[in-house]
């Protein structure tokens, strides 16, 4: 079936005039025209295909080719990595940071609300927008996220984001080359996926959290199974022996809703070496504590905040939020004990992303309370005429908490990297 399929793909684009009308037509002239196509070229070469293995053929190109209509050009624009749609006249994007209005605009909202409709039925998403959910969020088939919601929770008419998927940051050195860190928090980052530390990537919206998770996350071994748990498939791990999971919400009728948790639960029972978490929003970050406590290093998880401090509060926070019957104190504690590695990312004025702060969490002996120190911390100098934000990362010596799991494992970090 593939190699029809890319047949056919071929046929339309080198032997028809697909390219040139294929924007201008609606759904079901672009299924009458690939069905004609492929027909054609069935009978030229001799397929022979069943009916539903036609169907499937004409469904898969369809969604393949379907046109995004006005948002065409600004998905295969490189430099924006935002396209914010506040209603069918106002469209705005973001570039190298900043926010800008296009001149681009939809007919109607009816246009705009049947175009997401389309992009919704390509994803391959079990996942709907209509009165009864006027609200999703799902990924597209190139990785990007989109959120929608419809009035009448929206007074603006169809209200889209669409935060689009970079595949040009594929490795560390990309990282690197983009100013995001430098050299020496990559290796200790590489290192630490390999010694199994149990690291929270953190930061605002847009900062590049999942970006900078599923780039490390490479360094993983082979060997290892994993598993990751998300609401919206965002994470594109490069392992061959990768479990993926994303929650579903309730049908029509309000059942059959799978939630973060449930998929945790059940997640322990198919032999995890590591979990991933795309995005700890509530009560599963008790699972994730508990589950790393109970003997599954290794983990990852990504966390909305505006600090690590930040970040540590919302951890405990959340694991309150599940009505355990624990003290503050003791749940900080636990948090403390799984956790490793924060690291935090934050989106400069410049319009780079930078790692700003590398912060070693661990239980003080003395106070027994939690404790951050920070083993990188970017430190801005200053702004220059460019605009270019100016500064530098400031290293930390002292050995950090998780040291021994580097011993354990074998894990080796540069000579001297700590005194």
């Amino acid at each position: 079936m593939p190699d029809i399929k890319q047949t056919i793909n071929k046929y339309l684009i080198n032997e028809t005039d697909f390219l040139q009308f294929k924007d201008k037509m609606n759904e079901d002239q672009m299924r009458q025209f690939i069905d004609q196509v492929i027909v054609e070229v069935c009978n030229e070469q001799k397929i022979k295909l069943s009916k539903d293995e036609h169907a499937a053929l004409i469904k898969g190109l369809v969604s393949d080719n379907i046109s995004l209509g006005p948002l065409k050009v600004l998905m295969e624009d490189d430099t924006i990595t935002e396209i914010m749609i506040n209603g069918p006249k106002s469209i705005y994007v973001q570039r190298f940071g900043r926010i800008d209005k296009t001149d681009i605009n939809f007919d109607s909202d009816q246009h705009l609300s049947h175009t997401m409709q389309k992009i919704l039925h390509a994803s391959g998403t079990n996942k709907r927008i209509d009165e009864s959910s006027p609200y999703v969020d799902f990924s597209m088939t190139d990785g990007s996220r989109v959120n929608v919601i419809i009035p009448p929770l929206s007074q603006s008419g169809t209200v889209v984001t669409i935060r689009k998927f970079r595949d040009d940051i594929n490795e560390v050195e990309d990282l690197i080359r983009l100013k995001e860190l430098n050299q020496e928090i990559a290796d200790l980052l590489i290192a630490g996926m390999k010694a199994k530390l149990n690291v929270v990537f953190c930061g605002s919206t847009g900062s590049g959290k999942t970006t900078a998770m599923n780039v490390f996350s490479k360094h993983i071994p082979s060997h290892e199974r994993i598993v990751t748990i998300e609401d919206t498939a965002e994470l594109r791990l490069q392992q061959d022996h990768v479990v993926s999971l994303t929650s579903r919400p309730a049908n029509l009728e309000g059942k059959g809703e799978i939630t973060m948790r449930d998929l945790f639960v059940n997640s322990l029972r198919m032999r995890p070496d590591r979990i991933i978490v795309g995005e700890v929003r509530g009560g599963e970050m008790l699972d994730l504590i508990e589950s790393i406590t109970s003997g599954h290093s290794g983990s990852l998880a990504i966390v909305h905040a505006e600090t690590p401090e930040d970040c540590l509060s919302r951890m405990v926070t959340m694991t309150l939020m599940t009505g355990i019957p624990l003290s503050t104190e003791e749940i900080q504690r636990q948090v403390a004990s799984a956790v490793d590695l924060i690291v935090h990312i934050e989106l400069f004025m410049d319009g780079v992303r930078r790692v700003t702060c590398v912060s070693d969490i661990y239980l003080n002996e003395q106070t027994k309370k939690p404790e951050l120190h920070n083993i990188f911390e970017f430190q801005q100098k200053e702004i220059n005429e460019k605009g270019e934000v100016l500064g530098d990362w400031i290293k930390s010596k002292r050995k950090p908490s998780f040291y021994h799991k580097f011993e354990k494992r074998r894990v080796e970090l540069p000579d001297g990297y700590f005194d």
